[in-house]
C-alpha cells in the first residue's frame, strides 16, 4: 500500500515541443500527486497552452513521456479520459443551448447527473437567473461560468485549466480559487494556466517554462 500511494498521479518526463523551428521548451519534467495544484507559469508564446493540450491528449506537438498512475499515458488512456477533464482557453460553449442543457449534455458523459446537482451547480457559479437563456444571449464571463460549472459536476480527479480565470469578476475569482482549494483537499490535483497570482495556502507548486524551474 506505502509503494502505490507513492505513485504520483501524473509525471512528466523530458517533454519537448518546437513549433515552426522555433524550440518553445525542452526537458520538462514534473510530478503532480494527489492535493497538489501546479501552476504553469512564463511568457505569452512559451508553449503553456502547447504544454496542457499535449498532456490532455488533444495535440501531438511534443516529445517525450506522460504517465498516468504510473503507467503511460498510451496504455492507461482509458483511465486518463475517465480520470481528467480539460477546460480550456476559450468556453468551448454550443451558443444555441442554454446552462441547463449545456451541463445536462455533459453530464451524459460521466453516467448522468441528478438535475437538482445541475441547478445547484448553476447557483453557485452565479448563473441562477440564467438556467434557461441560450448562451448566445450570455455574457463571456457568463459562459465562462457555464463551464467552470462542470468543475461541480465532473468526478474527474485530475483538473487541466487553461487560462480559467479569464472574463470572470473579482467575485468569480474568488470562488474559482475556493474551487481549485477544495477539490485539492478532497485528494484531487490541479495542472492550470493563469497570469493570476493564486491565493492558496496550501498544496501551490509553480513550474516556469523557458526557465525549467519547479518550486
Amino acid at each position: 500500500m506505502a509503494q502505490q500511494a507513492s505513485v504520483p498521479l501524473l509525471e512528466v518526463r523530458a517533454l519537448r515541443c518546437e513549433r515552426d523551428e522555433r524550440l518553445l521548451f525542452e526537458d520538462v519534467r514534473f510530478e503532480l500527486r494527489a492535493g497538489e495544484v501546479m501552476q504553469v507559469a512564463g511568457p505569452n508564446g512559451c508553449g503553456k497552452t502547447t504544454m496542457l493540450r499535449t498532456i490532455a491528449g488533444l495535440s501531438q506537438r511534443c516529445t517525450g513521456r506522460v504517465m498516468w498512475r504510473g503507467e503511460d499515458i498510451g496504455r492507461a488512456r482509458y483511465e486518463f479520459l475517465r480520470e481528467s477533464l480539460y477546460l480550456g482557453h476559450e468556453a468551448a460553449i454550443n451558443p444555441a443551448l442554454t446552462p441547463v442543457e449545456s451541463l445536462r449534455w455533459h453530464a451524459s458523459l460521466w453516467g448522468g447527473v441528478r438535475p437538482l446537482a445541475i441547478e445547484e451547480a448553476l447557483a453557485r457559479t452565479g448563473l441562477a437567473g440564467y438556467l434557461h437563456t441560450p448562451a448566445q444571449r450570455l455574457s463571456a464571463g457568463q459562459k465562462r461560468r457555464i463551464a467552470l460549472a462542470r468543475l461541480l459536476l465532473s468526478p474527474a480527479t485530475l483538473w487541466i485549466l487553461d487560462e480559467p480565470f479569464t472574463a470572470i469578476d473579482l467575485a468569480g475569482v474568488g470562488e474559482l480559487e475556493s474551487l481549485i482549494a477544495a477539490h485539492a483537499a478532497a485528494g484531487g490535483a490541479v495542472l492550470l494556466t493563469t497570469h493570476h497570482r493564486l491565493g492558496l495556502a496550501n498544496g501551490l507548486r509553480r513550474l516556469m517554462l523557458g526557465q525549467q524551474m519547479v518550486d
